[in-house]
Order: C-alpha cells, then sequence, then structure tokens
C-alpha cells in the first residue's frame, strides 16, 4: 500500500512537472475558433500552432500566464458558434474571435452580447467589428487591403491593365474586391476583365481566364484564399496564359498545399504583413522555433496569431489583469488599452487600433522566388 501510494505521488509530481506551461495555476484564458480541418485548416492550425508558441514563451518568463485552448469550426459559421458555447462553458475570459471572416461575423455576434474582449488574427471581414466596442482586429481590413493593393500595383508600376477574379459569396473576397475597384480609375488601373465565381463553380475558371487573356491584361488581381487561386494558376498555365499574378493575404499558404505544382507560383506577388525571411532577430526565432516544432515556415496567419498573444500580455500586464477577474470586467481593462497603446510586434511596428477595432500598420510587398516567400520592401 505505501510502495503504491509512493508510486502515485511521483507519477503525480512528474506529471505536473511535465505540465506545459498553457495550464499554469492562475491563468487567464484564451479562446478561439478556427479550421483545424477541412480545406481551410492551413490558416487555422497556423494560428493554434503560433498562438502555442506565444502562450508558452510568456508563460515561461513567470508574469502573467494564460491557458489557451482551441475549438475547430472548419471554416462554418453555426459550427463556429457551437465551437465559442464550449470555450464559455470552459471559462474564456478572452478571446482570438475566429480564423476566418464568415465564422468570425457569427462568433463576434457573441462575445459582443456576452461582454468577453475578442482580438482575431485574421479575420478582416468589416462586418465583424463594425457596431461592436469589444471586438479588435490584428489584420487589415478588407477594404485596406483592396485599396492597398491598387496603390501598390500602381506605385509598382506592375500594370496598367488588369483584370479582377473574385468570389462572390465570400465576404472576404467581395470587401477586397469592392475597394480596389472603387480605388484603380485614379491611380491609372484600367481593369479591362471583371469576373467572379462562387461555391458551385469554383473549380473550373477556364471563362475567367479566357476573358482576362482575351482582353489583354497584364496583371490578375486575385482577392481570394490560396485554394481557387492554386486552381486558376493551374488552369491558366495550361492555356498558355502567363501574366502577372497579385495575390492578398489569403493566398498566404499556397507553397504548402498538397498536390499544388509550387512553381507555378513563380512570381506571384502578394500584400501581407509579414515576411518570414526578414533579419530582425524576433522574427529569426519565431520562424526557426515554428519550423523546430512544426516543420515548416510560418506564415502571415501564424505570425498575426502570435501577436494577438503579446499584445494581450502587454495589455493584461499594463492594466493589471488577474485570472479572477470576470470576463466582463477583463472586456473592460482591454477596451482601455486597445484604444491607447502603442503595440510592435512581428506583422508591424508601433501598431495601434481605432475605437473601431481596427489596426493601423503597414503592409509589406512579397514575391513568390524558387519556391519561397521573398520580402521585396
Amino acid at each position: 500500500m505505501k510502495k503504491t501510494l509512493a508510486l502515485i505521488l511521483a507519477l503525480t509530481l512528474v506529471f505536473a512537472l511535465a505540465a506545459p506551461a498553457a495550464f499554469a495555476d492562475g491563468a487567464i484564458k484564451i479562446g478561439g475558433t478556427g479550421p483545424l480541418t477541412g480545406g481551410a485548416a492551413i490558416y487555422g492550425m497556423a494560428v493554434k500552432n503560433a498562438a502555442e508558441i506565444a502562450v508558452e514563451e510568456i508563460n515561461a518568463k513567470g508574469g502573467i500566464q494564460f491557458e489557451l485552448r482551441f475549438e475547430d469550426d472548419t471554416h462554418d459559421a453555426e459550427k463556429a458558434v457551437n465551437a465559442y458555447n464550449t470555450l464559455k462553458d470552459w471559462g474564456m475570459q478572452i478571446s482570438t474571435g475566429s480564423v476566418t471572416s464568415k465564422p468570425c461575423e457569427a462568433t463576434s455576434a457573441e462575445t459582443y452580447a456576452d461582454r468577453i474582449f475578442a482580438l482575431t488574427p485574421s479575420a478582416s471581414s468589416v462586418a465583424t467589428v463594425t457596431g461592436k466596442d469589444n471586438q479588435f482586429q490584428m489584420c487589415f481590413t478588407d477594404p485596406n487591403q483592396g485599396s492597398a493593393s491598387a496603390q501598390y500595383i500602381a506605385d509598382k508600376k506592375l500594370a496598367t491593365k488588369v483584370a479582377v477574379i473574385w468570389k462572390n459569396d465570400d465576404v472576404y473576397s467581395k470587401g477586397i474586391y469592392e475597394t480596389f475597384m472603387a480605388a484603380a480609375p485614379g491611380l491609372g488601373l484600367e481593369v479591362v476583365s471583371d469576373t467572379t465565381f462562387n461555391d458551385g463553380n469554383a473549380t473550373d475558371f477556364s471563362v475567367q481566364i479566357a476573358d482576362a487573356q482575351g482582353k489583354g491584361a497584364e496583371l490578375v488581381f486575385l482577392p481570394m484564399y490560396y485554394d481557387a487561386a492554386s486552381l486558376i494558376l493551374t488552369q491558366a498555365s495550361a492555356a498558355g496564359y502567363a501574366p502577372i499574378w497579385f495575390g492578398v493575404d489569403g493566398m498566404d499558404g499556397i507553397l504548402s498545399l498538397e498536390g499544388f505544382d509550387t512553381s507555378l507560383a513563380e512570381g506571384v506577388y502578394l500584400l501581407t504583413p509579414f515576411n518570414a525571411d526578414s533579419e530582425d532577430e524576433a522574427t529569426k526565432a519565431f520562424v526557426a522555433k515554428y519550423q523546430e516544432k512544426f516543420g515548416e515556415i510560418p506564415n502571415q496567419f501564424a505570425a498575426d496569431a502570435y501577436d494577438v498573444i503579446y499584445a494581450y500580455a502587454q495589455a493584461c500586464e499594463a492594466a493589471g489583469v488577474t485570472a479572477d477577474m470576470s470576463a466582463e470586467e477583463i472586456c473592460d481593462a482591454m477596451i482601455k488599452q486597445f484604444t491607447t497603446m502603442t503595440f510592435n510586434g512581428l506583422t508591424g511596428e508601433g501598431m495601434t487600433w481605432a475605437a473601431d477595432g481596427t489596426v493601423t500598420k503597414s503592409p509589406k510587398g512579397m514575391i513568390i522566388e524558387n519556391g519561397a516567400y521573398v520580402g521585396i520592401d
């Protein structure tokens, strides 16, 4: 009996020492939802993985402590609300929102009603934050990406005749498209081809490609996620069409897409706030740790998630937040902090947030060369 008790005590000690830092006593509970399975899992797993790294690093310092939990929403709004309720029952005190825009629009309504502060790393839809004083974004909003892309194409003199292919049933794609189209004429960009698609016809892009090619588009703007973009690049190559391709942050991850010939992405431009090849020490350390732990180079979604956790740490420390505070008390403290503080992270220096939850930071131009993202700014 004594030997059994001693063994139990010894095993208890071993497990206690081996327990991850993310489950420290007196920890503030951070929850989030994202696609951990399904077609958009590249985004959800990147966010989850990077958030875990940040929590481990912060907890290891011995000051503020976080406990992190992610739930799979498969990029579905209804499942995201169910996942949110699971996190709420768990005792979530602050949130990383949802990874993709449509699910985050649904969960932001819940966090707003429940007075749980949310800072999403990557849900860029304006509707995510509109009319909700406790919903903030680490990523650019869709309108910012559209106008910034038009400005970048014009400033770099990449082309004057442009085609746009966009997804009409996706709030992310539609939001970027609308502001790109509004900005293009004033910047000397002629949109010679404007074609669209939706979930029902997202496999055959021959009509869109032929229209762009036939109208002499020198550059094709793709405000969409990488899955559809990969098919467009593949089918355009087969059709002998080789314009300049220009994408936004949703295309970050195309090089990791299983079965895609990455040589077809050579020369593709992206506008994103993160450059994994950056020589600054913080980025190099993060990339090295991410590669060591997960066997791949982190994308922009990962970097934004890492910044979310560190921004929370800065805000919680400044506000004196403790684990015994209610979610509503913490929410009030976070609103005050995020509307007044300045934050330096992997995805931007001197970041600030407006009262409407949108972030101010500078995008970076990237180009895919030799199967890797290369910063050009």
